[in-house]
């Protein structure tokens, strides 16, 4: 079972859960907890080998991760809670894991807002992690970790993003970069099909103007699918959480407030 953290509140029934990239951890939605907490019950997760959820010496003998494998340990947990249904907020990588749960049990997801959405990786990106696997057996995997993080976030404006995720990234071991290094430079035949398959979940993408490798992307697929929405903050890169709390914030409660009106509407 990952580790995680709730926060029940006293009236409403409808919970939120958050899954943070890959390097970091649920501290990275310090900036979330306070307000979405006042309306809803917030659940926050530690992937498999962040945060809480160090790996342990037997988790070496286990196969490979994969992206259903990762995603079954966020629905064990909803599952233990007796969470039937929830809004899911993604940030990065995480974004993936949300999608993909969305994609095996889309009855489980009120909506997804995905944050810094990776839903391509395009040359840049390939040549990144072809990058990374040439110098990962001579090279620290926390230098390369914070060479990625920085042509991924490079303005000075990015540096919080930066810093907090490399600071995350530094209690990951070496064999816990290599399960998630490969596991990322497995995941284009995954994107390719949410690419192609609009699932019919509502779908709130909020990208940073600044984030260049996967902005482009995401602005087509919300142009082409019925149930999305593009936000675009200016001055922001990939972390959009972080760098825009408070607007990433109301943009969100927001549009979960939109989808309780409308809901009602339709109803009365």
């Amino acid at each position: 079972m990952l580790n995680y953290t709730k926060y029940i509140h006293g009236e409403s029934n409808t919970w939120v859960t958050f899954v943070h990239g890959a390097g970091g951890s649920s501290s990275i939605w310090y900036k979330q907890v306070r307000e979405f907490k006042r309306y809803y019950n917030v659940l926050l997760l530690d992937l498999r080998g962040h945060g809480g959820s160090q790996s342990k010496p037997k988790d070496s003998l286990q196969p490979d991760y994969t992206f259903d494998a990762v995603t079954d340990d966020i629905l064990r947990v909803i599952d233990h809670e007796s969470i039937d249904k929830s809004h899911f907020i993604g940030i990065s990588l995480g974004t993936i894991l949300i999608r993909n749960l969305a994609e095996h049990h889309p009855h489980r997801v009120e909506s997804l807002v995905m944050g810094g959405a990776i839903m391509k990786i395009d040359l840049r990106s390939r040549f990144l992690i072809r990058l990374g696997t040439f110098f990962k057996p001579v090279v620290p995997y926390l230098w390369l970790y914070k060479l990625f993080a920085f042509i991924i976030m490079p303005h000075r404006n990015h540096k919080e993003s930066r810093m907090l995720f490399v600071n995350e990234a530094k209690k990951l071991c070496q064999d816990e970069f290599d399960r998630w290094f490969k596991l990322t430079a497995d995941v284009r035949p995954l994107l390719e099909v949410f690419r192609l398959k609009d699932i019919g979940v509502p779908t709130l993408y909020i990208m940073g103007e600044e984030d260049y490798l996967f902005l482009p992307t995401i602005k087509k697929i919300s142009a082409d699918q019925e149930n999305a929405n593009l936000f675009i903050i200016q001055d922001c890169g990939h972390v959009v959480n972080v760098e825009q709390p408070d607007l990433f914030n109301r943009m969100v409660i927001g549009y979960f407030v939109g989808m309780e009106n409308h809901a009602q509407s339709v109803m009365a």
